[in-house]
């Protein structure tokens, strides 16, 4: 048996321009972190008693005898690939998914860090992220960016870049403990309870070059901006240009709605400096930045929405529990 353990991430700032439709041309970056809120991935392998040779348990169960029978796509794609049956897999999570923090690439990491596990292999980081990119966006022909995969594999606080030669590069910041604690401090997660699929409202669907340009550029930009912020900035500013890529973005189809524009008014007149929906948009989590001496009046204002308390996490995907049965 074994287990593995994948952190979801936050975007801050760049998210779209991660999309192969964008960066191959134009190159992208995003400016993200990982944190201590994970999917939990446990597989071994199934004893010959079952009319069953598979047995997978998330949101449904399934039981079936071979992999073309298994109803969830990526899970039904990587054991294809692996050409593994006989096998039972468990997910467990600390948070809901489809709520814009790359809930379904932790996932896809965590079976693939597992399932080598089982095979006594450990594969890069970097391999662990471009097969789940592979996956996800190749064989399954999802819309999307790449880098939710990415982060999940890695973890950490990162800058990561997209080259127009289509590779990818992991800046790791070098930001003191004590600035990441003021900024933690300095943030809000919430949960707003509208599920989506991130494919269904990604930039990526319908793409539009001509549409996004201008929009797109600014937000590559910004992460340059949000970098020299969190190294050597006024802490405030990270939440003021949290605010202004949050107007440019949510003027693009299907990033926000009407629910998303009140409760993010409400948070403003609250005290919020800024703050954006995660994700590809339409739902889910949400992050406000807002002076500490602040944060419990826009929390109040927000009363009917559950807020998450988080920290950092650096260590990417990992197995934290194996045991050879044989």
């Amino acid at each position: 048996m074994i287990i593995t353990k994948t952190p979801f991430r936050i975007s801050f700032f760049g998210g779209g321009t991660d999309i192969p439709e964008w960066f191959l041309e134009e190159g992208g970056q995003v400016l993200s972190t990982t944190i201590d809120k994970y999917c939990y991935v446990t597989a071994r392998s199934l004893p010959p008693f079952f009319d069953h040779s598979i047995r997978l348990a998330y949101a449904r169960l399934e039981q079936v005898k071979g992999i073309s029978d298994i109803k969830h796509p990526l899970i039904r794609t990587i054991l294809g690939d692996f050409q593994k049956s006989d096998i039972e897999i468990h997910y467990d999570s600390d948070l809901p998914g489809r709520g814009g923090l790359g809930t379904s690439s932790s996932f896809g990491v965590g079976l693939v860090v597992a399932l080598m596990g089982l095979k006594g292999k450990i594969l890069s980081k970097r391999e662990v992220a471009d097969k789940v990119i592979y996956y996800e966006r190749y064989v399954l022909k999802e819309s999307g960016g790449y880098q939710d995969q990415i982060a999940a594999s890695f973890g950490g606080f990162n800058r990561i870049v997209f080259n127009q030669n289509g590779g990818y590069t992991i800046d790791p910041l070098p930001v003191g403990r004590n600035r990441l604690d003021e900024l933690r401090k300095s943030l809000l997660l919430l949960y707003v309870p509208i599920k989506r699929f991130s494919s269904d409202v990604s930039l990526a669907k319908d793409f539009n070059k001509k549409e996004c340009y201008k929009t797109l550029k600014y937000l590559f930009e910004s992460v340059n901006h949000g970098v020299d912020i969190l190294m050597n900035g006024d802490l405030r500013d990270f939440g003021r240009l949290l605010h202004e890529t949050w107007l440019r973005k949510s003027a693009l189809k299907n990033v926000s709605n009407q629910i998303i524009e009140d409760i993010y008014d409400c948070a403003v007149k609250a005290g919020a400096l800024g703050g954006k929906l995660l994700g590809a948009g339409g739902g889910g989590f949400m992050v406000l930045f807002c002076e500490p001496d602040k944060r419990e009046r826009v929390k109040k204002s927000l009363k009917n929405l559950l807020t998450i308390p988080f920290n950092f996490d650096f260590d990417g995907c990992r197995i934290i529990y194996f045991y050879d049965s044989k």
